[in-house]
């Protein structure tokens, strides 16, 4: 079987390298081969990575590399769609492109619906509102990385799978010394990973942490937060790397991810978490959305709604080295059962075979 991959990013976005580029092996070895097409190339990622604006030119390029290769759908079995063929056009004209009988799986791990949907101008969005419909309706597959996401879905296809998003749990490990006994030569750490994009939800509850975290003698770690990161006095901010990103996870002991419950959050996947929990990390999340079935409150972390909540929550966590060391080892397990590569690697399979036996 041979599979047109059309993601949006190239392989230096995570959504990217975690919910395609790592399945590859498993799909090889059951003969199918992944051919990936990005849309924005990686250069356009980096420039994300630091905040930096998007050029109209890259946009041009996007389009024109996406149309060249629409042209050669003909020598593929498949189409495998993050997210949307044509970004930013009518849905229904995605679908001249997929007329034929080649089955289509889409694949969504943010609820990009709603960037359409929210839109303000009201011309834009009587054009858009529907954007993400007719290809939904037209896929013979669809994966999700969550509920919330399965929820819309389901209105207009029945065959969506709940794939989350998963690391490789033999990459993301914990460090070499225990959480309970960070190395002597940093202080206590708290961290958060992500990009310029997603800091905006770490920046709500920076007023209420940063003074706690400094009076505990501890500090706090951003990976990925871009220049508005530097804004901030209290924070270490550290540039996002592929390279470097399990090492900058490994060298946090507690790992947070506040988010504010409104739709667009409540359709994220919980990637941050699912990295601290590899990685050993104990963690204090809001409860909005998947956050909640990440989360094992008293388990693996904690969930906090207002500031009490997490200052409550992350005093515990600094004063409690073993208590730390058991929320980092349950959560361990808890990814490797459930969000590890390895325990979904069965499941994305099946639904390629399966949406091509349902094509035929």
């Amino acid at each position: 079987m041979r599979v047109l991959a059309l993601t949006k990013y190239g392989t230096l976005a995570a959504s990217t390298r975690q919910r395609l580029v790592q399945f590859e092996p498993v799909l090889a070895a059951a003969g199918i081969s992944v051919t990936a097409a990005p849309f924005f190339d990686d250069d356009h990622v980096a420039r994300l990575a630091i905040g930096k604006p998007i050029r109209p030119a890259d946009i041009l390029r996007a389009y024109a590399r996406r149309l060249a290769t629409l042209l050669r759908l003909g020598t593929f079995d498949l189409v495998w769609v993050q997210y949307e063929i044509l970004p930013y056009m009518p849905g229904a004209l995605e679908l001249l492109w997929t007329a034929s009988s080649k089955p289509i799986i889409v694949d969504l791990d943010d609820a990009i619906f709603h960037m359409y949907d929210d839109n303000a101008r009201s011309a834009v969005r009587t054009l858009l509102g529907g954007k993400m419909l007719p290809l939904l309706k037209r896929a013979a597959a669809v994966t999700v990385g969550n509920a919330y996401l399965a929820n819309y879905v389901s209105a207009v296809n029945a065959n969506v799978t709940i794939v989350p998003t998963v690391v490789n749990t033999d990459v993301y490990r914990p460090a070499p010394h225990p959480a309970a006994a960070p190395a002597i030569e940093r202080p206590l750490t708290v961290g958060w990973i992500g990009s310029p994009s997603t800091w905006r939800y770490a920046e709500q509850i920076l007023p209420t942490i940063l003074p706690q975290i400094a009076e505990n003698g501890a500090r706090f770690l951003a990976v990925g937060a871009g220049p508005a990161g530097d804004r901030w006095q209290g924070v270490e901010n550290r540039n996002w790397t592929e390279a470097s990103e399990v090492a900058s996870v490994q060298d946090m002991d507690i790992g947070v991810m506040p988010l504010p419950d409104e739709r667009w959050a409540r359709g994220k996947c919980g990637y941050k978490l699912i990295q601290y929990m590899a990685c050993g990390l104990p963690t204090i999340a809001s409860p909005v959305g998947v956050n909640s079935e990440i989360v094992e409150p008293g388990q693996t972390g904690f969930l906090a709604v207002d500031p009490e909540e997490w200052t409550t929550a992350l005093q515990r966590l600094l004063d409690d080295a073993a208590l730390r060391q058991r929320f980092g080892q349950a959560g361990r397990r808890r990814v490797i059962e459930r969000y590890s590569l390895a325990s979904q690697e069965p499941r994305v399979r099946d639904v390629f075979e399966q949406a091509v036996m349902r094509r035929r």
